[in-house]
């Protein structure tokens, strides 16, 4: 299908930003991505734009797990066009021989994209508007209405009753478990999540979104509005790009609190990337993602970027490692992200027996979380996050929810890993008014 382009330059970005959000609140498809860029002193250098903004389906594909990666397939090869959506973690199950037994409180779709009839490009003090030749006589209508659109100053938040799924003495009794694993050898790594959430929750998404991302300013944030389901994220993963040959893979694993005083800030940062544990934890899925890579690489064209760099975000300093390949010619776009999927930073390693023992130990099933929000292009190019740090929300069943975790290795110390969780719950308790 053809698209129609329009560029425009915008003096208030940030300001326009919200505006067009809260137009686009009129779609029952929505999926909005922000780098927050003007925001950061963060390096992106793989970034392709500053903000992007996807609403209206002219089609769609949804899906449960069985045979999902071999639709999204079909559904892209036949629509070279962009599609944006997501990808549930529990299409590891379309993958191997695994299952999703625990309680899904959510009812989000396993997978999920769409092609949208508009579609809004950020970059630099630019706006692109990409309209489906059939609505591009609705461009200047509106962006009329956008601008003409009030912002409203932020509304005091009804704070929702928080509960703990796993409370701290079956957190304990868990992570033993895990630990009795890994000492006999099962597993070397799993990465264990803890749910939070509030039943009877009145939540005004966007607003919760712009708040959870003003709190975090993460580069992967993303808002996510299907029919009466959201996805509310400020994470700072990325899971995966595909630029023209090139795959970049920008794990995480390894968190330090951040405080105020600058010079003991510094000190949380120096002492992360030292730390034994943390930057343990960290090679084992660099040496997992390289192997995960290598199957659709060019020979000897995979390597390790970035080592366990401390980046510093606004909430947390976190060890981020980058690898990148040349994949070889006429390998599809789906095919790469089926074999790198899930992310090895949300399950372990090896990854199929990390899997077995979080679906064992984990109360609840995670749905969207852990999985991947981004776009394909329409020459087959993609970007994903990893859904961490996210708030997912049922309007109809007014259930919300957040999970966190943290990766167990054997020199993991139980406590220590219970406060990393705290640590990252901080900030999705505080968007959520708690």
């Amino acid at each position: 299908m053809i698209r129609i382009s329009k560029i425009i330059s915008i003096d208030h970005l940030d300001d326009f930003k919200k505006k067009s959000l809260q137009w686009s609140e009129q779609f029952n498809e929505v999926v909005f991505l922000e780098s927050n860029v003007e925001s950061q002193t963060i390096e992106q250098p793989f970034k392709t734009y500053d903000a992007l903004l996807a609403v209206g389906a002219q089609s769609g594909l949804k899906t449960g797990f069985k045979g999902a990666f071999n639709k999204l397939k079909n559904f892209q090869s036949s629509n070279q066009d962009y599609l944006f959506g997501y990808l549930g973690y529990d299409l590891k199950n379309d993958i191997e021989e695994l299952t999703s037994e625990n309680e899904d409180h959510l009812g989000f779709e396993d997978l999920y994209f769409f092609q949208p009839k508009k579609i809004f490009l950020w970059k630099d003090q630019e706006l692109e508007l990409l309209y489906l030749e059939a609505y591009a006589g609705q461009m200047e209508e509106d962006l009329k209405e956008i601008e003409h659109i009030v912002l409203q100053p932020e509304k005091p938040l009804t704070v929702p009753d928080i509960s703990m799924r796993i409370n701290r003495k079956s957190y304990v009794d868990k992570v033993s478990n895990i630990l009795e694993h890994i000492h006999r050898g099962d597993i070397y790594e799993v990465n264990f999540c803890q749910e939070f959430y509030a039943e009877k929750a009145l939540l005004d998404p966007l607003l919760v979104y712009q708040k959870l991302n003003d709190i975090s300013l993460a580069p992967f944030a993303s808002y996510v509005k299907l029919a009466d389901k959201y996805l509310l994220c400020a994470s700072p993963e990325r899971f995966a790009k595909k630029q023209s040959e090139r795959i970049i893979v920008q794990p995480i694993k390894g968190t330090a609190r951040r405080i105020e005083d600058k010079d003991e800030d510094r000190m949380l940062a120096e002492n992360l990337a030292n730390d034994p544990k943390e930057r343990a934890e960290n090679i084992m899925i660099v040496d997992l993602l390289r192997n995960d890579l290598s199957k659709h690489a060019e020979k000897g064209s995979v390597s390790v970027e970035e080592l366990c760099k401390v980046y510093s975000f606004k909430q947390v300093h976190q060890l981020i490692s980058t690898i990148v390949c040349s994949i070889r010619q006429n390998v599809h776009a789906v095919d790469i992200l089926k074999d790198l999927f899930p992310m090895g930073s949300m399950t372990g390693a090896p990854k199929i027996s990390a899997m077995k023992i979080i679906e064992e130990e984990e109360e609840t099933k995670r749905g969207l979380y852990s999985g991947a929000v981004g776009y394909f292009t329409p020459s087959g190019d993609f970007d994903f996050n990893v859904v961490i740090r996210s708030i997912l929300y049922n309007k109809t069943s007014q259930y919300a929810s957040f999970s966190v975790g943290s990766a167990i290795t054997s020199l993991s110390v139980i406590e220590n890993e219970y406060e990393e969780c705290m640590l990252k719950a901080r900030a999705l308790k505080q968007a959520l008014g708690a």
